[in-house]
């Protein structure tokens, strides 16, 4: 997948600046596309030379004038040929699952201490991603939303989100545990 399709899927509810632009992917696509503001505002550039979106300028009184962008029907069309392409199933790469094959030849403490800063970074996305899906199915149950809600897109893969995160912290935690069993067994020796 390419910048270029995140940004279009980003834009597909309406219109956004690059800084809303920005914020969406801090707040939704981030769990599972990262792209830093500059890279954002670039591709915003690109795309709206090759026609794929379209930008509008607005007059703010108090602010300076801002750029609005939408996708174009050539936009979504290179999305509906986007998401007919086979997929490439994603790999893990994570420095930290480096460290923990090497536990057994390193200082389990440090690891314990990388695991744990793991676990309240994921315990923190877990809870930003369980409000984000309150607020997106409002008064409706999950499978009265999945059903029937709009923008289901969003709500899908922000579920996806959750339960990588969750994934992550619950494997974090049970490494912490088997590392500090181990190091209190290899203490009672």
């Amino acid at each position: 997948m390419a910048l270029r399709h995140a940004v279009l899927a980003a834009l597909l509810d309406g219109e956004l600046s690059g800084y809303e632009l920005a914020k969406a992917f801090d707040l939704g696509v981030a769990n599972f596309w990262h792209a830093r503001p500059q890279q954002l505002y670039a591709e915003l550039t690109r795309l709206e030379k090759d026609g794929l979106i379209a930008g509008r300028e607005v007059v703010q009184e108090t602010r300076p004038t801002k750029r609005l962008f939408q996708v174009t029907d050539a936009g979504l069309a290179e999305l509906e040929k986007f998401t007919a392409a086979d997929t490439k199933p994603s790999l893990i790469r994570d420095d930290l699952l480096v460290m923990v094959q090497a536990a057994d030849h390193v200082d389990a403490e440090s690891l314990v201490s990388q695991l744990s800063g793991r676990v309240a970074f994921a315990q923190a996305r877990i809870d930003l991603f369980g409000k984000m899906l309150r607020k997106m199915r409002g008064d409706r149950t999950e499978e009265e939303f999945l059903r029937e809600g709009e923008a289901i897109g969003p709500y899908l893969t922000c579920l996806r989100g959750l339960a990588f995160e969750q994934g992550n912290h619950d494997w974090c935690e049970r490494t912490i545990a088997v590392l500090r069993e181990r190091q209190r067994a290899h203490d009672r020796r």
